[in-house]
């Protein structure tokens, strides 16, 4: 097994800060490329100062931040965007999430480098995208989220839609903006060009959009929020049990349906030639729900899932992070790595997916702001300790 991963040997300059563009700087890195970060010297990415912190930094930092080397540069500087543009010339990717324009107000647009690096990959990420009538608005996930169709199948019918408790439009996003990285480099390895990706967080969340598109043309039905079922598949639902517990049971294939009704003690129902189907079974949704409710309300959360286990029927617990963290199939798939933080252990994610020759690691967690400066400016731009000293004390680095 190698200890590189599949990105081994390309170098990202990741000049994104907050969520999008960051994380999709950590899976990149996480599978071997080389992350130069920059920040601004007065305080760095902001993520360093949100939720949970220890010390002085965040412990969301030490996950989004691993595997980057943090270099801080004042992009408002001619001297920083100078410096900037020389790593960008030497490099494979670029990835950005500021507003449309404002990098090519810095002088670090993309067409900046056509000449001097026409193989870069230059990844946009925008509330937007790069163009069309609202590229110029502010794009923060969750207003992305809602204008995307996402947010309104989310919830009860009549209620406000729901938001998980995750900026998961940020998220989405990133994966997105990785996943075309890695197309736009395949396709520069035969023709020799780089090229734009541009990454737009309602985009990335309309891309999740499923059926609802061709459902309103064809149909002309719009797809309501249903709660915690799925419109037009049943049985596939959230049940309380007696432990105040919660399990969900997904019954909507044909056997697996009358699996389930034998196991929850309904056997008619599973002879019922009206539930036989899966449209049957939607138009006698209520009857169904009513009877898996009483079942799941008459006995604690881990019987249900014995006993549907056994009939060989898809069902699971709600886990919080401590139910996953003391789960042993989550430990033997290795979703959580520890790392050492001022000499104490942290457990952070693992970023999937997995390689069987190549996987993914973290090198080291989210360090100190500026602590790659010597390595990146002054080893890798050759700037002596003279010119380093001299750029801090201008508030350049």
């Amino acid at each position: 097994m190698s200890n590189k991963g599949p990105l081994d040997g390309y170098r990202v300059i990741e000049l994104g800060q907050l969520l999008a563009g960051p994380f999709a700087g950590c899976m990149l890195g996480y599978f071997g490329a080389e992350v130069i970060k920059i920040e601004p010297p007065d305080g760095g990415d902001p993520i360093r100062r949100w939720r949970e912190i220890q010390g002085d930094t965040s412990l969301w930092w030490r996950s989004i931040g691993r595997n980057k080397k943090s270099v801080t540069i004042d992009l408002k500087s001619d001297r920083g965007v100078e410096l900037v543009k020389r790593l960008i010339d030497d490099a494979d990717v670029v990835i950005e999430n500021f507003r449309p324009g404002v990098v090519e107000k810095w002088g670090l647009g993309p067409d900046e480098f056509k000449q001097s690096n026409p193989g870069l990959v230059y990844a946009r990420i925008s509330g937007y995208g790069q163009d069309g009538p609202y590229a110029s608005k502010p794009g923060f996930a969750s207003v992305c989220e809602g204008i995307s169709g996402f947010r309104y199948v989310n919830g009860k019918p009549g209620e406000a839609p729901m938001r998980p408790n995750l900026s998961i439009g940020d998220t989405i996003s990133g994966i997105h903006a990785a996943l075309g990285i890695v197309m736009a480099l395949l396709e520069q390895k035969k023709s020799g060009k780089g090229q734009v990706v541009d990454v737009s967080l309602y985009e990335s969340m309309f891309n999740l959009m499923e059926a609802v598109v061709p459902e309103y043309d064809g149909a002309g039905v719009i797809r309501e929020p249903s709660g915690s079922t799925v419109t037009g598949i049943v049985p596939t639902n959230t049940y309380r049990c007696a432990d105040a517990k919660f399990v969900v049971i997904g019954g909507n294939g044909d056997s697996i349906f009358q699996r389930l009704m034998i196991a929850a003690g309904y056997p008619q129902m599973a002879e019922d030639s009206r539930l036989a189907s899966n449209p049957g079974r939607v138009e006698h949704e209520a009857e169904i729900d009513k009877a898996l409710s009483d079942w799941c309300a008459q006995n604690n959360a881990d019987e249900i899932l014995v006993s549907l286990e056994q009939a060989r029927v898809p069902a699971g617990p709600i886990y919080n992070v401590e139910d996953m963290v003391k789960d042993p199939h989550f430990q033997a798939r290795g979703l959580f790595e520890k790392v050492e933080i001022n000499g104490k252990p942290l457990r952070i994610p693992a970023i999937l997916p997995k390689f069987e020759r190549t996987p993914g690691q973290t090198r080291w967690p989210g360090g100190e702001l500026g602590s790659h400066n010597q390595a990146v400016l002054g080893d890798l731009l050759d700037l002596s300790e003279e010119e380093l000293a001299r750029l801090s004390g201008d508030g350049v680095i």
